[in-house]
């Protein structure tokens, strides 16, 4: 059973890094500054939200691995370890740490949160908010020589894209939740099946 286990989650957050390398090399929109406007942060927050924090929070850190490593699958095709070393860098960053959040966030909830679509945007919203944004300013600073107030110039571009790609995000991941009602069972707090238990053992 924990080898099913295991294997399930590993076939899950390869699945949802693949969605992510997808949605990053769909066509961009270039509007000012250094950082193209991609769908990469509906299927990074997304993995967050169905999948939990843990196995969110590894699908979109094996994606900025696997792109760093020099597969094309960052924005535009790009890969190796010098995208992490410019203007975007900070967004990469702050990916997988978003997905922990919105997912650390959303298990929390009641279960029947889990089908309110406004309670899964608020938990991809703020952990936007708190990671991508606040990493991808701080990449700017420091990679493409800004300012903080010209990074913000750059940055609140983003912010109208970023709510409709939550909007988005929380109809997909209520559907899920709805879908696979046990997606995001804790295993720490469930109590093992009677498959689980050694042999012999007594429970009350």
């Amino acid at each position: 059973m924990q080898t099913r286990r295991a294997g399930t989650d590993i076939a899950l957050i390869a699945a949802f890094a693949a969605l992510i390398a997808v949605c990053a090399l769909l066509p961009a929109i270039k509007l000012a500054g250094p950082v193209p406007i991609t769908l990469q942060t509906f299927a990074v927050l997304l993995s967050g939200a169905v999948l939990g924090m843990r196995r969110g929070f590894l699908a979109v850190l094996l994606y900025v691995v696997a792109g760093a490593a020099g597969l094309p699958i960052f924005s535009g095709g790009a890969a190796g370890l010098a995208v992490l070393t410019g203007p975007s860098a900070g967004y990469l960053v702050g990916f997988p740490l978003a997905a922990g959040l919105c997912g650390f966030i959303v298990e929390r909830l009641p279960r029947r949160s889990l089908a309110s679509v406004t309670a899964i945007f608020t938990a991809g919203l703020v952990s936007s908010a708190l990671f991508i944004h606040t990493f991808g300013m701080a990449g700017l600073v420091l990679r493409a020589d800004m300012t903080w107030a010209q990074a913000f110039d750059v940055d609140k571009i983003f912010w109208i894209g970023d709510v409709l790609k939550n909007v988005a995000m929380a109809i997909v991941a209520t559907a899920v939740h709805r879908a696979f009602p046990d997606l995001l069972s804790s295993r720490r707090d469930a109590p093992a099946s009677a498959q689980d238990q050694p042999e012999g053992t007594l429970t009350a």
